[in-house]
């Protein structure tokens, strides 16, 4: 007779991968690298994708005695499902930048296991792409955060933090975690304690090209700096209103270029005093935001009014 062999056994992670909102956003200059340095307040939400991580305890790489660049062991270690819509060539999405820039990092630093196990990574996409909501940066950190503890590379969040700036300018702040203060190019983080808030989110079918963004002669790249103490103490300019000098430094380029995201606003705006919050957009766009407050937050059938009276698609959501 033959002997059962034991099936093998496949674990299964789930995780949210958070949308974000800049609750303002200022440029202050730019970099000699090329880049801008920024300086706003990332708000991470209860809303957004997920991953579902699968992995199979007898599906596995070797890699010793193997010269493989972080790029073809990137190939044989991952299977990625869910995001033929967003990159054609996987090599161009970021769930497998964020995995190959782990794997370099893991070979430059001599750390990497003498065995990886393969990794079936599933995307439920719900965030819409070119909103501002940072949904690609967070599918690249919330990978990066599995990996490492899959892989058992065991670094540190500095350590991954500086990884994933490599690999995206938002991918950061969705490794932190957590509301904080951002600073550079959005690598250099203060958390921030921020109270609980709903917020009614519309995002327009608009997209404007981040580069002719930059190129635009009406954005503001050389706002003074605050200091990270007065953001911390100022935080009732920004929160539920917006009051000098806080601002976005984007929206007057957007709403020029594109006129979804001018009606989403004006939308909003129409709401502000029932709302008791000043509405934005948030990152470049094109997604536009207000925030609720507490009152109007409980007010369920209000909520659902102005959602289906909104321009566009519209979410009540709130904060992590």
């Amino acid at each position: 007779m033959t002997e059962n062999m034991a099936e093998p056994s496949v674990s299964m992670i789930t995780r949210l991968s958070p949308a974000k909102l800049n609750l303002f956003l200022h440029i202050t200059g730019k970099r000699v690298d090329g880049y801008h340095n920024l300086q706003t307040v990332f708000r991470l939400l209860d809303w957004g994708d997920y991953l579902h991580f699968s992995v199979s305890d007898n599906a596995v790489i070797s890699t010793i005695a193997r010269e493989l660049s972080a790029n073809q062991l990137c190939h044989q270690l991952l299977v990625l499902d869910g995001a033929e819509a967003i990159t054609i060539n996987i090599e161009d999405n970021l769930i497998f930048k964020a995995a190959r820039a782990l794997l370099a990092s893991a070979i430059q630093s001599n750390i990497l296991p003498e065995q990886l196990a393969k990794v079936h990574i599933a995307l439920d996409k719900h965030l819409p792409m070119g909103a501002g909501l940072g949904g690609g940066s967070s599918n690249a950190a919330t990978t990066m955060l599995v990996l490492n503890k899959i892989w058992q590379l065991n670094f540190t969040c500095d350590e991954l933090i500086k990884i994933g700036a490599t690999v995206g300018a938002d991918v950061p702040i969705f490794i932190f975690g957590q509301d904080a203060i951002a600073m550079g190019i959005g690598e250099e983080l203060t958390a921030i304690d921020l109270p609980d808030q709903q917020y009614l989110l519309l995002t327009p079918n608009a997209h404007v090209n981040t580069a002719t963004l930059f190129a635009n002669p009406k954005l503001h790249r050389d706002i003074s700096p605050l200091s990270i103490e007065s953001i911390q103490t100022q935080c009732a300019d920004y929160v539920q209103t917006l009051t000098v000098p806080y601002h976005n430094v984007f929206t007057p380029v957007v709403t020029s270029l594109a006129p979804a995201v001018t009606e989403a606003l004006n939308y909003l705006q129409g709401l502000e005093t029932q709302a008791l919050g000043i509405a934005r957009m948030t990152g470049s766009g094109s997604a536009v935001f207000l925030p609720l407050d507490a009152s109007i937050a409980a007010d369920k059938k209000l909520l659902e009014k102005w959602v289906a009276e909104a321009p566009c698609a519209g979410y009540v959501v709130e904060s992590l």
